[in-house]
């Protein structure tokens, strides 16, 4: 079987369907897929930047990034906070060493 442009994207959006299937009909692995789906929009959206195609790129990588801190808030929120108490910490002892 010989594989061109064409017909390796339709591989692609072959597997992607599946994969939205199986995390559909699967509950406990929905959350995973939905983690796979984005990872997969954002390299999708990289790889159209390289080919050349950066407007359609930037706005799937967008929508990939966007879902993907969605999937990741109870991870980045906490990330944030603890990076603001160390910084405000860090603030203060460096005003100290200075008098």
């Amino acid at each position: 079987m010989r594989t061109n442009r064409s017909s390796g994207f339709a591989i692609v959006l072959i597997v992607l369907g599946a994969l939205i299937l199986l995390g559909k009909l699967t509950p406990l692995l929905g959350s995973l897929f939905g983690l796979l789906f984005a990872v997969a929009l954002i390299g999708l959206g990289y790889y159209g930047i390289r080919r050349g195609n950066a407007f359609f790129g930037w706005i799937v990588l967008f929508f990939g990034i966007i879902s993907l801190m969605n999937k990741l808030a109870w991870l980045i929120v906490p990330a944030i906070g603890i990076g603001l108490i160390l910084f405000g910490i860090y603030s203060l002892n460096g005003r100290r060493r200075g008098y």
